[in-house]
């Protein structure tokens, strides 16, 4: 059985992640890309779907674990009555191979330890042909190599020598004080020679060495400067080296609800997650990023604006089927296991607002347009405008009827304003007024539609009764103040509808406007989401209220989920999910925005008493 999800640790090169347990088992590993088939599936099953341990001989839990200062390079701490050890586990960050080493160093006594190898291809599929051979480097006991081939997929693993033991492979063996073991793990193309044993000292240098050159190029304050600064780091992890596109999740089919169906692919890049990722590294001064992923979107979405999805392959790749994964049995029982994502074919407006954001932000940071980059925007809203009588499937993916809703209206209204401050404020070229005439048709239609005036509340989507989490980002986008009564109206709506047990579910799911059965847990970016509306609208102390709790969810490495389970006290969903981390970073922001106004005096929602 897989542990619980919050028990995992990321180690990852930027092409794709393990996840590490506590039990010092990696149980999710996708070779080579986040998007690739599982060689190690035990996270979506038992052992028998893949995994590789390393740890202590009857030990079943570390003693302690964390990343070396701010990268992701897992130092985790076994502790036995004969002696204790260390094992280092990272992906290197500075070749252009497909690692995995685990380097066990001896620090006190003697420590038996167990290596136990079972690599399942093609989600657990495929049971690999495996051949072991002394390793080229010469007699040492510790260089033995095993080459597992099935299929296109090969691996080589490097270390003591491996004994069969049914499907998989194991060994035990000492580690003393002072003494160091490597185990090298390498995927590589089946039709070609394994590629050598690597220098694991230098690689380990340099790949600390990369994390921390890019972690210093951004400065953290605050109360909550930990949780910003590893959630930043996560950022970049979830953004592809080569590609630049950048992944919801490094995980697939983690449910929502345990023992539940609504399991979903995240290991793809949505243009939503994407930009506001974008938005969150451009507040703390990755403007270099935002050129990338500005490069990534134009190549993804180039040719007809009418082709565009919501979310593309790492590469941009356009079709992304789902299907389900039958050889995998799903997170303790939770099935199907899905591969792929069938949204993609989804119509959901409120990406091109997000788009608009990106690029607008990344305008104001000086990041210049060229001779694609804006015509594109320019086509995007045309295509908009030909496309604002369409329903959508909104911000959650609903599998449910198209409907009108308001967050993604608002998100359209957002896209032209953008627009219009391309043309007014930085001297860029288009119909201008045609644009704000659209924008102020559109803000009209939602203060009609969009608002009960009996709730006093904007609702989640026109002619229903209902409140949606989202509503939230419509002062974040400017739409609305956010201490206008009607946002807070909504606000107040909002905590009296979806907060369980204090955190915020994204919408009421027995509405069925989703289109799905079954219920989910609360919402953690929504939650965020509160966090910061709290203290853009004065109430400061319900924002560190909230903010210290969510910030406690996450688990021992600084990691968080998509959601929580507030009754067992445990991560539910994909992990590590960036939008979690993303609006973590913004809400701890719009704290420090906060606490520097408040410091600086009575504002305009803290007026002085009258003498």
């Amino acid at each position: 059985m897989p542990l619980p999800i919050e028990d995992y640790a990321l180690i990852g090169d930027r092409h794709t992640g393990a996840l590490v347990g506590v039990d010092g088992s990696i149980d999710w590993l996708c070779m080579p890309r986040f998007d690739s088939a599982s060689m190690f599936g035990a996270l979506l099953g038992d052992e028998e779907h893949g995994h590789w341990r390393v740890g202590p001989v009857g030990v079943e839990r570390c003693a302690s674990r964390a990343y070396a200062g701010d990268s992701f390079t897992l130092v985790t701490r076994w502790e036995t009555p004969t002696g204790a050890a260390e094992v280092v586990d990272f992906m290197p960050a500075a070749n252009r191979r497909a690692d995995v080493i685990r380097r066990i160093r001896g620090i006190s006594g003697t420590v038996r330890m167990e290596e136990v190898l079972r690599i399942r291809f093609d989600y657990a599929d495929a049971i690999p042909w495996v051949r072991q051979s002394r390793s080229e480097r010469g007699e040492h006991p510790h260089e033995h190599a095993l080459i597992a081939v099935a299929g296109p997929d090969s691996v080589v693993v490097r270390g003591p020598r491996l004994e069969p033991d049914g499907f998989a492979h194991r060994t035990e063996f000492d580690v003393v004080a002072g003494e160091t073991c490597d185990l090298v793990l390498t995927w590589f193309p089946a039709h070609r020679p394994p590629p050598p044993m690597p220098d694991v000292d230098a690689l380990l240098a340099e790949t600390n060495a990369k994390w921390e050159r890019w972690a210093r190029r951004t400065e953290t304050n605050g109360p909550y400067a930990a949780a910003v600064r590893r959630s930043l780091l996560v950022l970049r992890a979830l953004t592809h080296e080569d590609t630049n596109g950048i992944v919801a999740a490094a995980t697939t089919s983690l449910p929502e609800t345990f023992g539940g169906d609504r399991n979903w692919d995240y290991r793809y890049v949505w243009l939503r997650d994407a930009s506001l990722t974008l938005q969150a590294l451009m507040l703390h001064g990755f403007a270099t990023e935002a050129a990338d992923w500005r490069d990534w979107l134009l190549r993804a979405i180039a040719g007809d604006p009418g082709d565009v999805q919501i979310m593309y392959g790492i590469a941009g790749e356009r079709r992304l089927p789902e299907w389900e994964v039958t050889s995998l049995p799903g997170y303790r029982g939770s099935a199907p296991v899905r591969a792929g994502n069938g949204a993609y074919t989804q119509f959901q407006g409120d990406v091109f607002g997000e788009i608009m954001l990106a690029l607008e932000q990344a305008r104001q940071l000086g990041v210049g347009e060229d001779r694609v980059s804006w015509p594109l925007q320019v086509a995007l809203l045309r295509y908009v405008e030909d496309n604002l009588e369409r329903d959508d499937h909104g911000i959650w993916e609903i599998r449910g009827i198209p409907r009108r809703f308001t967050q993604s209206r608002a998100m359209l209204w957002a896209a032209f304003d953008c627009g219009i401050r391309g043309v007014r404020e930085h001297g860029l070229t288009g119909p201008v007024e045609h644009w704000e005439r659209i924008r102020d048709e559109l803000r009209h239609e939602i203060d009609t539609h969009g608002f009960d005036d009996e709730l006093n509340s904007y609702v989640q989507y026109y002619g229903g009764h209902e409140v949606d989490a989202s509503l939230l980002t419509l002062a974040q986008i400017g739409f609305i103040a956010p201490d206008d009564p009607r946002m807070l109206g909504t606000v107040a709506k909002i905590e009296q509808d979806l907060l369980r047990d204090g955190l915020l579910l994204r919408y009421r799911t027995e509405s069925g406007v989703d289109g799905l059965d079954g219920d989910e847990h609360p919402f953690l970016a929504c939650s965020f989401w509160l966090v910061e509306q709290y203290a853009l609208s004065g109430r400061l102390d319900d924002a560190h209220r909230l903010m210290a709790r969510l910030v406690g969810f996450a688990n021992d490495v600084g990691l968080l989920s998509e959601e929580y389970d507030v009754e067992d006290a445990r991560h539910v969903g994909n992990t590590p999910q960036a939008f979690s981390h993303l609006t973590l970073v913004r809400a701890a922001d719009a704290i420090a925005r906060a606490t520097t106004h408040q410091d600086a005096g009575p504002s305009r929602l803290e007026e002085p008493d009258a003498d």
